[in-house]
């Protein structure tokens, strides 16, 4: 990423809709960027896990997992096949785990925190529909920012 969210902020300002989660940066890139993808879970990973196994060309996943920290959406193996298949990162609305391991892969992960415990597998949610979180609205193919200060999406 060649340029700062604040900066992008200050150059486009009202384009940008700026994030206001706490998220934490969790994956061993803090900066990252890219069209965007979604996909809405609650506490089901299996469309995450099917998502990241195709080719990402340096896409960004918003995962809208209604802000549950009961169980994590991601976690090693499947942020290892991000990796393989060309993701720029993943911003999770709700938990990852293996925080280490992701902590030493070259991916984005941005979550609200981290769970020990794996979701179920039942493929229930949606793919590439526009998502709203914490009234910002991530559509599919929209472009994405994060960086240490905060995620940012084209309006």
């Amino acid at each position: 990423m060649s340029i700062a969210t604040a900066d992008l902020y200050d150059e486009r300002g009202d384009e940008l809709d700026s994030l206001s989660l706490p998220l934490i940066d969790l994956g061993g890139s803090v900066a990252f960027d890219g069209p965007v993808r979604t996909v809405r879970c609650h506490r089901d990973n299996a469309l995450v896990k099917q998502t990241l196994t195709t080719p990402g060309d340096g896409a960004v996943l918003v995962i809208d997992g209604g802000g549950s920290l009961e169980s994590a959406l991601v976690g090693d193996m499947i942020a290892a096949s991000a990796v393989e298949n060309g993701w720029a990162g993943v911003i999770v609305n709700g938990a990852i785990r293996d925080r280490v391991a992701l902590a030493t892969l070259p991916l984005g992960v941005k979550a609200l925190g981290s769970s020990p415990r794996k979701s179920a597998k039942d493929g229930v949610g949606e793919v590439d529909v526009p998502v709203t979180i914490a009234g910002v609205v991530f559509a599919p193919g929209r472009h994405v920012w994060a960086d240490a200060d905060g995620v940012l999406v084209e309006r």
